[in-house]
């Protein structure tokens, strides 16, 4: 698959990863594929070895061992090919305040061999009445916005979004979440880190979750769950209204002997519910410490 030759379902694949630094291993023998077309998202705490991982799939740090493909290449080349194929939106990001919001993605295109009409970007951004703004006038998320659309200006078929709505208030992060779904729509490959469980649970295909250098789980966020993912909760007030929750793998014959049981005492299940572990409750559970 290096050199340019890649599978046509397959945008990134990572094989026993691996990254030291001196005697610490950051990056553990990490393994996962992303399919082009898909939000993959990558979860974990400080320190768990994502900002590695995404690094080197970056071209941006040389891993210690393991095999990488990015759109069939080697990152760690730095081919120009490859990176006029893909965009990124990093935590932060060097805009030059004096230069209007047409005026930075009219000079970051011209870096690119077909970029998209400047305009189209804008509007994608949801940065329309904006356009002649300065840069040092936009709001945090606005700004964020911006770092979006120099991502995708380009036109790439892979996009690498490093916390995207760090900072954004309730309103402007569901209006980014829309803006990362139509890159779906465009067709597009994206790679997303973020803090935000519900974030990931919205926007993402599928997940992966990291800690101490490892993938702890992998799956999609509406399936993911410890030993398969099998896992339910009933919760009910009893007769004397104490709150119960009980987890099981068959929540039918447990419902059957709950309510059998209650009917027989002339009593109600009160609140009866039946849900499976969010991906909030899963993270919490895989990442937490011993």
């Amino acid at each position: 698959m290096i050199g340019g030759v890649a599978s046509v379902e397959t945008a990134i694949e990572v094989r026993d990863l691996r990254k030291s630094y001196g005697e610490l291993e950051a990056v553990r023998g990490i393994e996962f594929t992303v399919r082009r077309g898909e939000i993959y998202g990558l979860l974990g705490p400080n320190g768990a070895g994502k900002t590695s991982t995404v690094e080197i799939l970056e071209g941006y740090r040389e891993r210690s061992a393991g095999h990488v493909s990015v759109l069939g290449f080697d990152p760690n080349d730095r081919p120009r090919e490859l990176r006029a194929r893909v965009g990124i939106v990093l935590q932060s990001s060097g805009i030059y305040n004096y230069a209007s919001v047409a005026e930075s993605l009219s000079h970051f295109a011209h870096f690119y061999p077909h970029p998209r009409d400047v305009d189209e970007v804008i509007e994608l951004a949801g940065l329309t009445e904006k356009r002649d703004a300065r840069a040092r006038t936009l709001s945090g998320g606005q700004r964020r916005r911006l770092d979006l659309a120099l991502a995708l200006v380009g036109d790439p078929e892979l996009i690498f979004l490093d916390e995207p709505t760090t900072g954004f208030d309730p309103a402007a992060r569901r209006g980014a979440w829309q803006t990362i779904r139509s890159l779906r729509e465009l067709g597009k490959t994206v790679l997303l880190t973020t803090h935000y469980l519900d974030e990931a649970q919205e926007l993402a295909d599928r997940v992966a979750i990291i800690k101490g250098g490892r993938i702890l789980a992998e799956g999609s966020p509406s399936e993911l769950g410890v030993g398969g993912g099998s896992r339910y909760r009933v919760a009910y007030a009893n007769g004397d209204g104490d709150p119960t929750v009980i987890e099981t793998d068959d929540p039918t014959r447990l419902l059957h002997e709950l309510t059998g049981a209650a009917l027989a005492r002339g009593e109600q299940l009160r609140s009866l519910s039946v849900t499976r572990p969010s991906l909030e409750d899963i993270y919490l559970e895989l990442t937490a410490d011993a």
